[in-house]
């Protein structure tokens, strides 16, 4: 597995826009927040031509330009990591025109991104064995007082606070159920409405440690990438079976049932061969119940069978805070009231 370089003091930071880029409000005002903020702390920001485009079809520009972007972005010199202007929705559009062996080639670079990002995050890592960070987009940092999760990410991208190859994140008390009522400035600190409650399941035993490399991502993202061509996840399986895998997933649009049937996909596709735990994160679609099934009915019902570690409603996904992931890493990971994280670099 190849791991980036960390960014360096003074280094400069791409911002690229595969999927949405900050062209309308209020990303537009969080981009120029966000941008500030790191120009702040001695960083440099240049922008890719889409990162503020509004051309394509659920993305920035055309899928060409959009790869052209991220390709010319992830080869040149001086930029040291690259971050995500934004989710999106057809990202994967992208995938057909991007040089993946030329990628391959390349010095190693951090791209940080989550959601739509999946697209990117997970192929860097299962098609060029480069570590990648799923993790806050850009408009994530714009926030008066920069919430825990986001210093994670950042450490991440920089180095600060790793003990040797690794780093520990734990969780947190509380998350954003719903944005505050009425709420109109665009930078405002997170809303904590929600009483964080870890759900468990499989062989699941408190304060006892789990080991593998993680895997995973956007549920949505990654259900459509399945079965195609870019789908070289049974290779990468068999590459580090010895390592054994934990698979940290969350989801956007599906409900309980598309939940279901994802993970009935994922299964029969063989993708949890070597499985050693699961980290599910809270879904944009929190609380709901369909045909009288949850989502941890819809999830359980079919990955309980490999009785390993599952930690449900963790800090990952798309109701924030969440925990920075980096795909590929080595991780251990326990839990209790609260999740505890350790990643390696190995």
């Amino acid at each position: 597995m190849r791991y980036p370089k960390f960014l360096p003091p003074k280094g400069t930071i791409g911002l690229i826009a595969p999927s949405f880029g900050a062209s309308t409000e209020p990303y537009i005002s969080r981009t120029d927040f966000a941008e500030k903020l790191f120009e702040s702390k001695g960083y440099k920001i240049k922008e890719g031509p889409n990162a503020h485009e509004d051309k394509g079809i659920g993305k920035s520009n055309t899928p060409e330009k959009c790869a052209d972007e991220f390709m010319d972005f992830y080869r040149r010199k001086d930029v040291d990591v690259l971050i995500s202007c934004g989710g999106g929705e057809t990202m994967c559009e992208d995938l057909s025109f991007v040089d993946w062996d030329s990628i391959r080639k390349a010095d190693p670079k951090w791209f940080m991104g989550y959601s739509d990002n999946t697209n990117f995050t997970y192929l860097l890592t299962t098609l060029c064995d480069t570590a990648s960070i799923y993790g806050p987009c850009i408009s994530g940092f714009a926030m008066h007082t920069l919430h825990e999760s986001l210093k994670q990410a950042e450490s991440l991208l920089t180095g600060e606070g790793f003990e040797g190859n690794g780093i520990t994140f734990t969780g947190f008390p509380s998350f954003e159920l719903s944005e505050k009522e009425g709420e109109t400035d665009p930078c405002a600190d997170l809303n904590l409405n929600g009483e964080k409650k870890l759900v468990f399941g499989g062989g699941f035993k408190r304060n006892v440690p789990f080991t593998g490399r993680l895997l995973g991502g956007c549920i949505d993202c990654l259900v459509t990438l399945l079965g195609t061509r870019f789908d070289k996840t049974a290779d990468f399986l068999e590459k580090y079976r010895e390592d054994g895998f934990i698979w940290f997933l969350e989801s956007c649009d599906l409900n309980p049932i598309s939940l279901r049937r994802a993970f009935w996909q994922m299964d029969e596709a063989g993708w949890f061969k070597y499985v050693k735990g699961f980290v599910i994160g809270r879904p944009f679609h929190f609380g709901e119940e369909m045909f009288g099934m949850n989502m941890y009915d819809a999830v359980l019902g079919v990955i309980e069978k490999y009785n390993v570690p599952v930690i449900m409603d963790a800090d990952l996904g798309h109701l924030p805070p969440a925990i920075p992931f980096v795909t590929g890493a080595m991780a251990e990971i326990s839990a209790d009231d609260n999740i505890k994280v350790k990643m390696r670099f190995e």
